[in-house]
């Protein structure tokens, strides 16, 4: 069994807890009065814009565990372009930030409704991740799989440039109402 630590209460954190605790692995749910991060897995479920913060408060907890970046980084001043280097991804950025963490990058393609519903558009959900460790990989896409959702190996930790990418057209889609929250895009194998 493997404990999952969920930074971040809002629809994503409990579409996920959901999906941990439905494989049968333990939730903790991490708030600011939480003193110690407990998980192997810590999963950010919070905007990109409270990862700097939550690194310099937190950052020393999260050494030698898996750190899971869910953020699209996007401009929510404008929400027309995302805020990470062209070249890169926020997810770098963090990895950078956490020299003693492992980094991955997933989720971020994903609505809190069809990470619920296990399905989109008729297709599993399927979570993309992103990463440098295989070993890291393998431990959340069997979470995933566990809890009834699809993964899969999306390539090294440089591919969260693209899924940030798409993420940030399926939520400006999603905002313009030509996709529902309910919908997005699936991977079909």
């Amino acid at each position: 069994m493997t404990t999952v630590s969920i930074i971040g209460t809002g629809n994503m954190g409990r579409a996920i807890g959901g999906i941990v605790a439905a494989g049968g692995n333990t939730v903790e749910y991490v708030t600011r009065e939480t003193d110690a991060i407990t998980g192997d897995i810590v999963v950010l479920a919070v905007p990109h814009t409270a990862l700097d913060e939550l690194v310099a408060q937190r950052g020393a907890q999260l050494a030698g565990k898996i750190v899971v970046d869910i953020t699209n980084p996007l401009n929510f001043e404008t929400f027309d372009s995302l805020v990470a280097p062209a070249d890169g991804s926020r997810a770098g950025e963090l990895a950078r930030a956490l020299p003693e963490s492992t980094v991955l990058k997933a989720f971020n393609t994903n609505f809190a409704a069809t990470l619920a519903s296990k399905t989109i558009g008729g297709e599993p959900t399927t979570v993309l991740i992103a990463g440098d460790d295989v070993d890291a990989k393998h431990a959340l896409a069997e979470v995933v799989r566990a809890g009834g959702v699809a993964a899969v190996d999306a390539g090294s930790l440089k591919r969260a440039r693209e899924l940030e990418a798409v993420g940030f057209l399926q939520l400006t889609l999603a905002v313009q109402e030509k996709v529902g929250w309910t919908g997005g895009f699936a991977v079909a194998a």
